[in-house]
Formats: structure tokens, C-alpha cells, sequence
């Protein structure tokens, strides 16, 4: 059974579990806009909650978009969850009306049970440096990237990891597409780093996910054909890439995609253990013929080859 609301778009979405619960956080917007593409302008976030990712509850948005001239008051976006001891940490994507949503900046919220969510005072809590990455400049790209945060515990020291969708100040404007990085001790105060992939293929590479399986690393992102420049007949779905250590380097997995299409049925993908097991659920994006779908799947298997390959099993295929 997939997750949607008949009067809304759901796309981008970021799982956490709690006990026997998954609690799903994703974006939605009123399909009253008409256009699908008006929707990312007018983005929230929504939050469900399901025993099995199948069957559904629809529960309250953890928190509206700021007011009027703060950096999140246009829409919210991407984000993902982390918990660190009691406390529930969200970190989520903003943009402002005050440069009409051009520039992405990066803050978050925190709970005590998921339910119940306050905005940190100090956000936004980071945004690009321009020691590694690119800032607003029309010449080169549309927007200053600088979302999608994918934040994780350090498993093997103290602090944590944050994968961000970013673009780098120098090379091809049409493939600066990287995964860039920041470090915190604290989660509140965030140092920006090198990105953890190289540019020179993808114009941007969206929603990561960081997995581990096994002694092998993933960073999952999704990708569009649109900005796969040199690629004939280019698919559009969740890529991946595979590490031997968990800040990289990446390089592609076997594959590379965990699943694509030219239709780009599937997209934004995230894959996720449950009992030993391993399953992928995605947006599902466009149908047939283009029209835009926006509502999001239900689990499907992913086959784990020997050589680290990730596949999944989808009756769209």
C-alpha cells in the first residue's frame, strides 16, 4: 500500500524508527497549485507513522514554515533525523522569500517524542562555504545549493556527519554536482569540509542517504536525466556509491543505480534494513506519459550482490 493524500503532491521523504514504529517525515503540497513544479515553492513537511511501511496514519506537520522574513518562510524542504540520547533531532533544507528562494540554507528542530517539535533558536545552523562550494551566481546555475541534509553519528568517535546536496565553486558549471560535508561536536555548531565526492558527471546530486552493509559504505542520491550532461538516453532514479571507509572516496557501485528508468517512475529512494533484510521505498514520480504522480511506494526488495551491487526489485521494471 503506498502513502498519499488525495488533495496533496507527496515527494521527498526521510524515515526513523522508534520501538515497533516508523515515523515517516516528507514534503507535500496542495495539488490546487496545478503546476507540479510550483509545489517546491510551497513545501511542508509532513509526518506519518506506520508498524509495517505499508499501512499508514497520517499524523500533524511537526511545525509550519517560519514567519514572514526568516530564512525558512517560503518552504521547507529535505531533511532527515538523528536522536542523541532522549532527544530527537530534526535537521531540514529552508528557503526565504527574502532572495525569492534562490539560496539554501540548512537549520533544525528538536523533540522529546517525535510528535512535539521546536525550532532550534540559533538557525539556520549552516549554509555553503565558499572555500569548497558554490554561492549564488546566475552565470553558473540557478540556485546556491545547499540542502537535503543527511545527518549521522560518528560510529567510530565522537560527533556527527552531515551529507549535503551542494554544488562546487570551480570546474564545468553543468557538472559541479557533489555531496559536500560538514562536522559537528554538538549538532548545533556545524564546520563545512570538502565534499565527499568528486564533481564532473551530474549538475547536482540530491536526497542522500548514508548506509553501511557489511565492511561496504553507501551513499545513495538521486539523480534526474536532465543533469547527466554527455549521457545518451539517460535514466533518472536513486544512484549510488560505494566506500571502503565511510568518508569515501565513493566511487560507482556495479550497478549504478539502485533503480532507474526513462520515464524516472521511481526517484529519491531510500534503502532500509529491517530484520537482516533490505528494502527501497521511493516517490513515485513520473507515469506514464509525464504526468507527475507524488505519492510514495511501498517497500520493495533490494538483492545485495557479491560484489556490492544494489538492485531493486520493482514490478516497474
Amino acid at each position: 500500500m503506498t502513502f498519499s493524500i488525495p488533495d496533496r503532491w507527496v515527494w521527498d521523504f526521510w524515515l526513523t524508527r522508534d520501538g515497533e514504529d516508523w515515523h515517516a517525515f516528507y514534503l507535500h503540497a496542495p495539488k490546487s497549485l496545478g503546476d507540479p513544479e510550483a509545489r517546491h515553492h510551497n513545501a511542508r513537511i509532513g509526518h506519518a507513522v506506520s508498524e509495517d511501511l505499508r499501512d499508514w496514519q497520517r499524523l500533524p506537520d511537526p511545525f509550519p514554515a517560519g514567519p514572514t522574513g526568516e530564512w525558512d518562510d517560503l518552504a521547507t524542504w529535505t531533511g532527515s533525523v538523528v536522536r542523541t540520547g532522549n532527544q530527537w533531532w530534526m535537521f531540514y533544507s529552508g528557503v526565504s522569500t527574502l532572495d525569492g528562494g534562490k539560496v539554501q540554507r540548512i537549520g533544525a528542530a528538536v523533540s522529546d517524542d517525535l510528535l512535539m517539535w521546536e525550532k532550534v533558536s540559533q538557525n539556520p545552523l549552516s549554509e555553503a562555504d565558499a572555500r569548497w562550494y558554490e554561492k549564488l551566481d546566475f552565470d553558473a546555475w540557478y540556485e546556491e545549493a545547499w540542502r537535503d541534509p543527511w545527518v549521522f553519528a560518528d560510529p567510530d568517535g565522537e560527533g556527527f556527519h552531515m551529507f549535503i546536496t551542494a554544488r562546487v565553486a570551480i570546474g564545468p558549471a553543468a557538472t559541479r554536482g557533489v555531496i559536500g560535508h560538514a562536522t559537528s561536536g554538538d549538532l548545533l555548531n556545524w564546520e563545512a569540509q570538502p565534499p565527499v565526492t568528486d564533481s564532473g558527471t551530474y549538475g547536482h546530486m540530491e536526497v542522500p542517504q548514508q548506509i553501511s552493509i557489511g565492511d561496504r559504505h553507501y551513499l545513495l542520491f538521486c539523480v534526474p536525466g536532465r543533469v547527466q550532461p554527455g549521457v545518451d538516453n539517460a535514466l533518472t532514479g536513486t544512484g549510488y556509491l560505494i566506500a571502503d571507509s565511510l568518508l569515501g572516496p565513493y566511487r560507482l557501485g556495479p550497478t549504478p543505480f539502485v533503480f532507474a528508468d526513462p520515464q524516472g517512475s521511481l526517484h529519491a529512494g531510500k534503502v532500509i534494513e529491517i530484520d537482516d533484510e533490505y528494502v527501497f521505498l521511493a516517490t513515485e514520480h513520473n507515469g506514464p506519459g509525464g504526468s507527475y504522480v507524488g505519492r510514495i511506494s511501498s517497500p520493495m526488495p533490494v538483492v545485495v550482490a557479491d560484489d556490492g551491487g544494489l538492485s531493486a526489485i520493482s514490478a516497474r521494471k
